[in-house]
């Protein structure tokens, strides 16, 4: 794929709607596609927009073992609602056994060990699933408006880390149109959210940055 390529589906994508981004990137990449989740705010809107394209379409969720009770009822929720093929991928090491050699999750003031901490609880079994899964297209619910490193890219983009195609249908969605597509298809939300390899919402975690890439390897 050449950035020539990439910037004419740019292009002729942008005038479309997100349903049918989500439908032109399970066509890419027929029985080769999967979407990824966290169970974060507005989530419900991509899962149920890829499910709509793509019935059982594998749901790539890192459960790196710090979510709060709520958003494992809301995980639930879903996967009952949406009939989600849920694939589930957990650290390689427990988060009893993490803290007691490590310590508590690190917080902003320490980015190395913020970083660390990414690789080994987050990236390191997304990247586990992603070569399990082996998909051409990685449909994702990435937006613009999220942190300044995401509102470099665009709704397709070459992901270097993981060496796929990443569609982002949600690109430039707001969170009203986003409150709103929740309404008009009595899908449930979560806010009770919180990534700890994040720590702050303007941060990257890693896996859309490339930093990422590196830190698994490393």
């Amino acid at each position: 794929m050449t950035p020539d390529q990439i910037s004419r589906w740019n292009d002729e994508l942008y005038e479309q709607s997100p349903l049918e981004i989500t439908r032109w990137a399970v066509a890419h990449a027929p029985g080769r596609a999967v979407v990824s989740t966290n169970f974060r705010p507005y989530e419900a809107v991509i899962l149920h927009l890829a499910t709509q394209a793509q019935s059982r379409i594998p749901v790539l969720w890192v459960d790196h073992g710090y979510n709060r009770p709520a958003t494992y009822r809301h995980a639930e929720e879903l996967r009952r609602m949406l009939d989600l093929d849920l694939r589930a991928y957990l650290p390689r090491i427990t988060v009893a056994h993490r803290e007691a050699v490590y310590g508590s999750v690190p917080d902003t003031s320490d980015e190395e060990a913020l970083k660390q901490f990414s690789a080994q609880m987050k990236l390191e079994p997304f990247q586990r699933g992603m070569k399990e899964l082996a998909p051409l297209v990685w449909i994702t619910a990435l937006r613009k408006s999220q942190n300044p490193n995401r509102a470099g890219l665009d709704i397709v983009s070459v992901d270097e880390n993981f060496g796929t195609l990443k569609v982002s249908p949600l690109f430039h969605a707001t969170d009203e149109e986003l409150e709103a597509y929740l309404q008009r298809h009595s899908l449930p939300n979560e806010w009770d959210y919180f990534d700890p390899a994040k720590a702050d919402e303007k941060r990257e975690c890693g896996l859309h940055a490339a930093w990422g890439g590196q830190a698994v390897r490393s």
